[in-house]
């Protein structure tokens, strides 16, 4: 399949750090990409707060699901087992247990948002993933942040200025408010071309043919 040299395949990525089918979501959007190799693809990772008054300190991600959802122990621990084995065959790992805790995530939407304008927004994304789900570190922690993003195209005084920037914080609301109002509840979403959007972790067969209709448009 050929496309024209100045077609591009935007992609925004509506996800949270903490939200384990966004990273599973990712890894089938590139696998669904890679039947593509000639596409020209703008990805960008926007943001959405499952937890938005979750506290600094986080809570306890067993006792979170059960407030959430009202769901018991063994029905939790058996949709933990479930969800890692999904991971895994993703390439994903997940190392959380009943001690995990589920974190706010504010601070790193406006790190993301500035990493866009950077130019380093998938690394430092995929970073924040990593330290969540592989790592167990808190991704509400400023020093933690701080320590992700000089790692993955910041320095220091760069990620702190960020996570101080009040224009930033401003930015990252009025973003999640638009998506909210579009009526996204749920994440990850996957809109295309600022046009078509899918909702879910959807299997990367899915995901290639809904590419593959809105490219034949491109050709």
């Amino acid at each position: 399949m050929s496309f024209d040299e100045q077609s591009v395949l935007r992609i925004d990525m509506v996800s949270d750090v903490v939200c384990p089918w966004c990273t599973i979501g990712y890894q089938r959007l590139q696998k669904a990409l890679s039947q593509f190799p000639d596409l020209k693809v703008e990805l960008s990772f926007k943001p959405f707060e499952l937890n938005p008054a979750m506290p600094p300190e986080g809570q306890n991600v067993n006792e979170h699901i059960a407030e959430k959802y009202g769901l018991d122990v063994p029905t939790i621990e058996h949709n933990r087992l479930q969800l890692r084995a999904v991971a895994a065959e993703e390439g994903v790992t997940f190392t959380s247990d009943s001690e995990s805790r589920i974190y706010n995530t504010f601070l790193a939407h406006k790190l993301l948002l500035r990493a866009e304008a950077m130019g380093t927004q998938t690394a430092l994304k995929l970073a924040l993933f990593r330290a969540y789900f592989e790592e167990r570190r808190n991704i509400s922690d400023a020093e933690t942040l701080v320590d992700i993003a000089e790692q993955n195209g910041f320095s220091r005084e760069q990620a702190m200025a960020a996570l101080e920037d009040e224009a930033l914080s401003q930015a990252v609301r009025i973003e999640e408010n638009a998506y909210r109002s579009m009526g996204i509840t749920a994440v990850p979403t996957f809109i295309f071309n600022q046009q078509y959007s899918v909702s879910g972790a959807q299997d990367a067969g899915v995901l290639g043919n809904v590419i593959q209709e809105i490219t034949a448009l491109l050709r």
